[in-house]
């Protein structure tokens, strides 16, 4: 897509940062209802089967009542579309939806995780779809999240939300371990040596290492590593990628690897059970005070909260002393002052009839759900404690400005959006990210491979997907 394409955006991206988000936030109205019944009147009769990732066990309570609002919200202003909606966990939505598509028994709409849409696209079960066939305009939304649903020069999903992690840290036990409580570790070398200084002087792990199978929060942490020392999966990180070369088996790739076996086997300064673990694991260790450093989204600090409630004693004791000492910051960058991020987040994408259990799409239902999920109003509703509204015009919402007061932490994890890279827009994405890198980590940290071993075994095993293989 040409970078013309994204000329006029309603935000200000090159002035992108705490202060500037601040500054716009509570600066414009909108009318949802309004707005969507120009694209399907609110009188329409209709049906609509949507499936979407729903709110799992490491969520806050408040992301639940965000959801429920939400579809209480559509019904009230399309009471005469019949909405069967179904929520499933990030690991198991991609594969019920592959197994339902080849039954042909699709939903009409589905919302899907930023690696997602490429894949379905094109295999040809996606309609074409853009912003401006829900009354939006392509520029309303993030470059890198449109990039996240084009296949070929066509655009197949809209943007509900866009999301960039932070570095969060206690900094009580980085006072005890003798580090500085008020400094982030400022590159991933600096993280593996505080995480062995916490390690050592406490006896608590230091980094919240994750490397499980087929979890999307293992590539998520782990990218962000890759990227900063300078490798890639391919050359995603690169301002105009063709994804034409392999890169992971890279003297920088292999670095960066390095640096996760260092924690794990070398120093074993991060949780033992960081190959079966996923980010809900690193939260309940946390706020017990028995982990460092860790990576994850705003909401983090509301699921603390909610966590904390659960406490008695001691433990309540301790919880408060740990979310008194939460502390938030930019990613570490590699050793070459390289700073990336996983840019993440959700699409909305409609079927094609003959993949739909009953072989019809509503079209006007569809664009009538897709319009409200990813308007200024409910885009940064449904992202309101862990991310970001897709929709731009989002960040001047009143919502906006009151997320900022209440939430957080929020400025830091927003102002990483620009050090985002998405990632990379092909159909064999889901596979390389939630099964190959994993293995990767999985091979290196548990001995059965040299990390050379390891990162040469994943190099192969994308390079058959690649030519049309299997793992």
């Amino acid at each position: 897509m040409s970078s013309t394409a994204f000329a006029a955006p309603p935000v200000d991206l090159s002035k992108w940062s705490p202060e500037y988000v601040r500054s716009i936030a509570g600066t414009k109205d909108f009318d949802t209802a309004a707005d969507c019944g120009k694209v399907t009147p609110l009188d329409y009769k209709g049906r609509l089967t949507f499936w979407y990732q729903g709110v799992f066990e490491g969520d806050p309570d408040l992301l639940r009542q965000y959801y429920k609002d939400f579809f209480a919200a559509f019904r009230k202003t399309y009471p005469n579309i019949d909405l069967q909606e179904q929520a499933l966990t990030y690991n198991d939505l991609l594969d019920k939806f592959r197994t339902a598509l080849l039954g042909n028994a699709g939903p009409m709409v589905v919302r899907l995780q930023i690696l997602g849409g490429v894949e379905f696209a094109a295999k040809g079960y996606l309609q074409e779809l853009k912003p401006e066939d829900v009354g939006y305009s392509t520029e309303d939304f993030w470059p890198g999240a449109m990039k996240s649903n084009m296949w070929k020069g066509k655009t197949y999903g809209v943007p509900t939300n866009n999301e960039t992690m932070a570095l969060i840290w206690n900094a009580d036990v980085f006072k005890r371990a003798g580090l500085d409580p008020d400094k982030a570790p400022a590159t991933w070398d600096d993280v593996v040596k505080y995480s062995k200084q916490i390690h050592d002087k406490l006896g608590i792990a230091g980094y919240g290492l994750v490397a499980r199978k087929n979890a999307g929060n293992t590539p998520y942490r782990f990218l962000p590593q890759l990227w900063a020392y300078g490798g890639g999966v391919f050359d995603e990180a690169s301002p105009n990628p063709n994804y034409s070369k392999i890169q992971l088996n890279s003297p920088a790739s292999k670095k960066a690897l390095q640096a996760s076996y260092d924690m794990y086997v070398r120093d074993k300064s991060v949780p033992v059970s960081a190959l079966t673990n996923q980010q809900a694991d690193n939260q309940p260790l946390f706020l017990a005070g028995q982990l460092g450093m860790m990576i994850s989204h705003p909401s983090d600090y509301d699921v603390m909260q909610d966590l904390k409630k659960k406490a008695t004693g001691s433990d309540l004791q301790k919880a408060e002393t740990v979310i008194e000492n939460m502390r938030y910051g930019l990613i570490p960058t590699g050793p070459d002052g390289k700073r990336a991020v996983v840019f993440g987040g959700s699409n909305m994408h409609i079927l094609k009839p003959e993949y739909v259990d009953g072989g019809k799409v509503d079209q006007a239902a569809a664009k009538a759900l897709i319009c409200f999920w990813t308007s200024p109003e409910w885009s940064l509703k449904m992202a309101y404690a862990g991310s970001n509204p897709g929709n731009l015009n989002g960040f001047k919402t009143k919502w906006m400005k009151e997320r900022l007061d209440k939430i957080k932490f929020l400025d830091v994890t927003t102002s990483m959006l620009p050090y985002g890279i998405p990632f990379p827009t092909i159909p064999e994405t889901p596979e390389i990210m939630n099964i190959v890198v994993p293995d990767m980590l999985q091979n290196a940290l548990t001995g059965s491979m040299t990390v050379d071993q390891a990162a040469e075994d994943a190099t192969k095993k994308i390079q058959n997907i690649m030519s049309g293989g299997k793992l």
